[in-house]
């Protein structure tokens, strides 16, 4: 058996009811067929759920569109892995050899997955309002960081270009790379003669967020 990450407890205000739940939730897809995918897919929705209900208390008069913009960074992979560094989750992510080598517990899609995995992992155990009270606790600093409701990258290329009426953001995967359970990407976007950057990511959305901020940066 595993050792279990402190906040795990704390998480639940005590032992686990089913250990095993959390065993697979810090399972990689390299180490054995019990993985952490399926939780993942329930903390995800755990995770909207938890972050809508927040928001649509936190700000009682702010419009539809801003508050997903909000929503939208707070669920992000790269929010949800920062989340898990600060638990010090990567330490704790059980690898195949090549995997390890390969150092995929660094990455932001396996920290991030497995985040949401263990939160899927404490709804199963304790239920939503223990799942609540870990979503509050550890994405609050994300919430209260937010002076004002962050607009996407991709969403702002997109406003400007309209603004300046030089057509639409093009993007172009151009190259995959990596060990296949742990892939980057490069990405370019363009605007025609106005401009293109590239970009790098774990995910093709990382790469084309990552390149629209560095195009968005060449008009500013």
């Amino acid at each position: 058996m595993i050792e279990l990450p402190a906040f795990v407890g704390e998480a639940l205000g005590g032992e686990p009811k089913d250990p095993k739940l959390f065993e697979r939730a810090l399972t990689h897809g390299s180490h054995g067929r019990e993985t952490y995918e399926r939780l993942e897919f329930l903390g995800d929705r755990v995770l909207g759920l938890v972050v809508a209900r927040w928001l649509y208390e936190r700000f009682p008069n702010e419009p539809e569109g801003k508050m997903s913009r909000r929503y939208n960074a707070l669920v992000a992979r790269e929010t949800c892995a920062d989340v898990g560094r600060v638990l010090d989750i990567p330490r704790f992510i059980r690898l195949g050899k090549q995997a390890r080598e390969d150092h995929a517990n660094l990455s932001d899609n396996v920290v991030g997955d497995v985040t949401e995995a263990m939160l899927g992992a404490i709804y199963l155990d304790s239920g939503i309002d223990r799942a609540e009270v870990f979503v509050r606790t550890h994405w609050a600093p994300f919430l209260d960081g937010q002076k004002r409701a962050p607009v996407h990258p991709k969403s702002a290329l997109q406003e400007i270009a309209a603004d300046k009426k030089i057509g639409v953001p093009l993007y172009e995967t151009i190259a995959r790379f990596g060990p296949h359970h742990a892939p980057r990407f490069r990405v370019k976007v363009s605007l025609g003669r106005h401009g293109e950057a590239e970009a790098e990511g774990d995910s093709k959305q990382e790469a084309e967020t990552a390149a629209a901020a560095a195009l968005l940066e060449k008009f500013q």
